[in-house]
Order: structure tokens, then sequence, then C-alpha cells
């Protein structure tokens, strides 16, 4: 019986579940953007890159999810110098999330007290963790602002760690300047998006091929980030 090698048998399984791998794939992004939403409607403290969307957001005028989309395409642009090659999901994450998270928070009535802002808080960093699972699993490549990260590793031969530390520290400072809300919700998420990610990527991860051939399915990447 013929048997595929563990990286032809990923290709394969990929291939052979295209359907579900693009309804992951844009069911996650949509979800990511209404997760971003609840967070910024509990206003507890956003995760790091909306603190920057929300700072730019104040100060332009833009909704948040315009601004969104376009930190989203300006990191694109970043991918350029540092030979990062973006796939179906890293072009389809720039656009899809901002608009998510602008339809999901014109329907979320206001949240004025506690007692609602801290369940909203909680459903957004549950949601996201979900929402990533979702759209890593469906290995259409990286969001734009993970790609940044992984090319400045590859560049600079500093750690995947270093690279995410030194891009979000400046990324949640410069927002929280620009007037970006950062808070309880923050740490939460800090804390809380890892094991999330992890266990929904376990949930989501495609199943091996079944066209009657032995494919030996390949894990999840060793340095995949778990952020947008």
């Amino acid at each position: 019986m013929r048997q595929a090698t563990t990286t032809r048998g990923h290709t394969l399984s990929a291939q052979g579940h295209l359907p579900r791998r693009l309804t992951q794939l844009y069911a996650g992004l949509a979800l990511y953007g209404a997760s971003s939403a609840l967070l910024v409607e509990a206003g507890l403290g956003l995760e790091p890159w909306n603190v920057l969307h929300q700072g730019l957001a104040e100060r332009t005028g833009l909704t948040i999810g315009v601004v969104s989309v376009i930190v989203g395409a300006v990191v694109l642009l970043l991918w350029i110098p540092l030979r990062q090659r973006p796939g179906l999901g890293t072009v389809s994450n720039v656009f899809v999330v901002g608009a998510a998270m602008d339809g999901t928070l014109a329907l979320l009535p206001a949240a004025q007290t506690l007692a609602v802002r801290i369940p909203l808080l909680l459903a957004g960093v549950l949601l996201n963790g979900a929402a990533t699972g979702l759209y890593i699993a469906a290995r259409f490549g990286p969001g734009p602002r993970d790609g940044l990260m992984t090319g400045l590793h590859r560049r600079t031969g500093r750690s995947i760690r270093l690279m995410r530390t030194a891009v979000e520290v400046a990324v949640v400072v410069t927002g929280f300047a620009l007037g970006g809300t950062i808070g309880v919700g923050t740490l939460l998420y800090a804390v809380s998006i890892g094991p999330l990610a992890q266990l929904f990527l376990r949930v989501f991860a495609l199943p091996p091929a079944s066209d009657g051939s032995t494919v030996v399915a390949a894990g999840q990447p060793r340095r995949a980030i778990l952020r947008r």
C-alpha cells in the first residue's frame, strides 16, 4: 500500500478538505472580528493590536474596523523586505476581521454596567480562542501581524518570542498613548489566549485524508504564533 511522507500527507489532507478549510478560514476570521468587538464593548482592556487600532481610531475619527484594515495592509507591505509570502488567509485576514468587528459593534447595545461588561469580556476572550483555532487550523497562511513577527525572526535571528514581545509592547505603548484601552482584559487575554488557541487547534484540526492511501498527518507547527 502506498504511504506518503509526513509533509506530503499534510498536503494531501489539506487538499482533500478544501470546502471545510475555506469554511473554517472565513468563519474563524469573522468570529475573530466579532470577539474583538465584544472586547471593545466591554471596555475593560483590549488585545495588543486593537489597543493600537482603537487609539488610531480615536485620533482619526475612523472606525476601529477600518483602522484595523489599514494597519493590516500596511503591515502586509512590510512583508516585502522581509521576503514573506502571503497566503489566502493572510489577505483575507486584512479585510474580513475589520469588517466583522465594525458589523458586530453596530449590532451590539451599549454595555454600561460591570454585570454586562464582565460577561462580554469573558465571552470575547473565549470566542477569540475558538476563532484563532478555526482559522489557523485551516492552514491558509498566517495573519499579517503574525507574519511580521516570523519575518523579523528570520531576518534578525532572534527568537519568535522575543520578536513578538518587542512588537506587541511597542504596539500597546503606542496605542495607549493614542487613547487605546488597556486593563484587566488585556492581561486576561495575554495569559489565556495561548492555552485556548492550542485547545481549539486540536478541536478543529483537519482529519487525515480518506482517499484510500495511508497518510501520516502532520502536527501543528512548533513555532506557530497564536495571534492574529
